[in-house]
């Protein structure tokens, strides 16, 4: 690896003698242009590459941030302007010192890395510049003004319709695998993530309170979810089969409350398997029931019996109600279904009402069947 030359006592001297070059930008930065923010000095022999993946960690960003994070900073690593000549992932080796100077958004590299990004989607551009803004202010520099954002319209979330969770219901109670209830149950009654609940721990449940703490959950922020006392009773039932399977308890102490039949807590990856297979039983599309669509769904419903935006923001775990705010933007479809439910007669005194919910679900009851 081979770094552009650097400055000591304010002579310019090669650091490591190869193919590196400094633009003469940069001469004029190492000759004292622009210094080293202070909170950065005692690091400015230190690779930047690593002491900045500490300070990810030390922000306790998830594993899927940070590696999203790292993809951004090798690609402009490894983007190179006119004179420079590095081997291997650019210049990810240098110390702070040289990446300040190598990061200067004015030099034009950030410009060249965004430039290539084209062929992405909006979302995506706008992840890569989330990771560069964070890189280039942890450095001591700023994103330039100039630098725009594509705009991106947010998707509609997919719920299920109420016939698809009916069938939905029914798959779930026929299936062989006697997690398939209580895991199902619980996300559609409170909503969680499914990263969340596979991290769930037994000592997370409280079932005389019915509710649950998520630790750590999106943006390691904490958060209680309430449920009900179906869910309360398919994890009683969960925890007898549960013991069954070895009562799992990993190095660390912890006690995972869903665990598959080899006796592992269960992963993401996992649940959404276990979709796939609920999806083709149920013949719903498997492009339409995710963990997420679970969320969803629960989310819809809260909307659609009458809670409000603030109640479902807390609930869901979200730091900003403008992501909670896209439930209002329902289909046609589901506006329609409601409209006619409204404009059914009431039924008299005494008569209960069509498709009344029964305790269980915000959507009705599984069948009884196991």
């Amino acid at each position: 690896m081979h770094a552009p030359p650097g400055v000591t006592g304010g002579e310019t001297v090669d650091r490591h003698a190869g193919k590196g070059l400094a633009s003469p930008r940069q001469q004029t930065l190492l000759g004292g242009g622009r210094l080293l923010p202070n909170r950065l000095h005692r690091l400015r022999g230190l690779p930047w590459f690593d002491c900045w993946k500490a300070q990810l960690k030390a922000e306790r960003k998830s594993e899927h941030t940070i590696r999203a994070y790292e993809r951004a900073a090798k690609g402009i690593a490894s983007t190179a302007l006119p004179g420079e000549d590095y081997e291997g992932g650019g210049f990810l080796h240098v110390d702070v010192e040289q990446a300040y100077i190598l990061l200067d958004p004015d030099d034009g590299r950030i410009d060249a890395w965004i430039s290539g990004l084209d062929g992405l989607s909006p979302s995506s551009i706008n992840a890569r510049i989330a990771a560069c803004t964070h890189l280039l202010r942890w450095i001591g520099h700023s994103l330039p003004e100039w630098v725009s954002r594509p705009t991106r319209r947010r998707p509609l979330p997919k719920t299920l319709s109420r016939r698809e969770l009916s069938r939905f219901k029914a798959a779930v109670s026929e299936f062989k695998d006697p997690i398939a209830r209580p895991l199902t149950i619980m996300m559609l009654e409170t909503g969680l993530r499914v990263s969340e609940a596979c991290n769930m721990d037994v000592e997370d449940i409280d079932l005389d309170d019915l509710s649950a703490l998520v630790i750590g959950g999106k943006g390691e922020k904490d958060r209680t979810v309430l449920f009900t006392a179906l869910t309360s009773n398919e994890i009683e039932s969960w925890l007898i089969e549960r013991k069954s399977r070895g009562d799992v308890e990993e190095r660390s102490g912890r006690r995972p409350l869903f665990i598959s039949k080899t006796g592992g807590r269960i992963s993401p990856r996992w649940v959404q398997k276990l979709m796939d297979r609920l999806a083709e039983a149920s013949s719903i599309p498997k492009s339409r029931l995710t963990p997420h669509t679970l969320r969803h769904t629960f989310a819809s419903g809260l909307l659609e019996r009458g809670a409000d935006l603030v109640t479902i923001q807390r609930l869901l775990g979200h730091a900003s109600i403008a992501t909670t705010r896209v439930y209002l933007e329902i289909s046609d479809q589901t506006l329609r279904e409601i409209y006619r439910r409204a404009q059914r007669p009431i039924p008299p005194m005494g008569e209960p009402a069509p498709e009344a919910d029964i305790e269980g679900t915000l959507h009705s009851t599984y069948p009884l069947s196991s």
